[in-house]
């Protein structure tokens, strides 16, 4: 029996990775992330996100999601999901189709194309997406940004716009306001994935 995979969505510090990780918990699920939670992981992931890195190009770092995101898939996502077992993870296809596609022009059908490639065409039965006014998001960050928390007001709008536009009208998202306190937020999120997945 398959377990269900369940992805956490949004813009930098909407609260994502603290609630993910706390709904793993209440479920009893595999808790994981993106970039960084498999083999080559790490080195990727330092790559990405090192603001020493400005001279990194676009199309590399397209690249570099898509290459992590594939030996994620295979070491840890799917046996992971094939054993019966939930997964929720901290990012996945749709951070790179926004982020990439959108928010570096690269167009979200490209993107998306090269995701299905490195997922084999895994999708999440739920993404929940959490959404923040820009202006909280930004006092939540604080002054210590890696390379695409630096990448400008303007980049994040289009984030923030871009995932609200995959979320209007597909019933595999749920849209969570994550403007409250970590208690209230996860009662949200409760709500709406038993909604989803009883």
């Amino acid at each position: 029996m398959a377990g269900k995979f369940i992805v956490f969505e949004g813009g930098d510090a909407t609260g994502k990775s603290t609630q993910a990780r706390l709904l793993a918990e209440r479920r009893g699920a595999r808790f994981t992330f993106e970039p960084g939670d498999c083999s080559i992981g790490p080195a990727v992931r330092s790559i990405l996100l090192d603001p020493a890195n400005d001279h990194l190009s676009f199309r590399a770092e397209a690249l570099l999601y898509a290459a992590d995101r594939a030996q994620h898939v295979e070491e840890v996502i799917r046996p992971t999901l094939e054993s019966g077992v939930d997964v929720v993870a901290d990012r996945y296809v749709s951070s790179s189709v926004v982020y990439q596609g959108i928010g570096r022009g690269f167009g979200a059908a490209a993107i998306a194309e090269i995701s299905r490639f490195a997922t084999g065409g895994l999708l999440p039965d739920i993404t929940v997406l959490l959404d923040v006014d820009p202006s909280l998001s930004d006092r939540r960050l604080g002054g210590d940004r890696d390379r695409l928390e630096q990448a400008g007001d303007e980049f994040h709008r289009m984030v923030r716009q871009g995932y609200l536009d995959l979320a209007e009208g597909d019933d595999s998202w749920l849209v969570i306001d994550s403007s409250g306190s970590i208690a209230e937020v996860a009662v949200r999120i409760d709500a709406g994935v038993t909604e989803i997945l009883p």
